[in-house]
């Protein structure tokens, strides 16, 4: 089976996380608020790995992605939506991930953050596929309101089966 990490996958993002866990994968899933994970748990309790980590503390990390991987295989793909304040995850995540094997990360992104100036800090090795994907917002009526969360899930669902940004 296959394996995926998703960083606040309890959120925003829970939708995706269900969605990778009935398409194949181990879905481990880091999240800060204990009650999202235990509603995300219920939604398919066989999918879904709790690692109860957080992601700022990049010793931690390593060593549950270290844990992780030992009991469910090593990890082909990472949706990671990560605040300003880690700029040390996702060098955590190269370092701890498979050196000998490719694997997906697809990179969450507020609607105002500089993609380019994001890409050039985030340095990924030649076996590292780099998908980002920014948060945005919809036009109705002549104004204008953030995406749901049902919304985001739906995007990034179809930017990783599309494996594009």
């Amino acid at each position: 089976m296959k394996h995926a990490l998703v960083i606040g996958g309890t959120g925003m993002l829970a939708q995706t996380s269900v969605w990778l866990s009935h398409n194949g994968y181990r879905v481990s899933v880091i999240g800060r608020n204990h009650e999202k994970m235990q509603r995300l748990i219920e939604k398919n309790p066989e999918g879904i790995i709790p690692v109860p980590v957080d992601y700022r503390d990049s010793e931690k990390l390593a060593q549950q992605l270290a844990q992780i991987q030992q009991k469910n295989g090593p990890i082909q793909l990472v949706l990671a939506w990560i605040h300003s304040d880690g700029s040390d995850v996702i060098p955590c995540l190269i370092s701890s991930l498979p050196q000998d094997s490719e694997w997906k990360l697809f990179h969450v992104n507020g609607s105002s953050s500089n993609l380019k100036e994001i890409k050039v800090q985030v340095s990924v090795p030649s076996h590292v596929h780099y998908y980002q994907i920014q948060l945005g917002f919809k036009l109705e009526s002549g104004t204008s309101r953030w995406l749901t969360n049902d919304e985001i899930s739906t995007g990034v669902i179809e930017a990783i089966r599309a494996e594009k940004a």
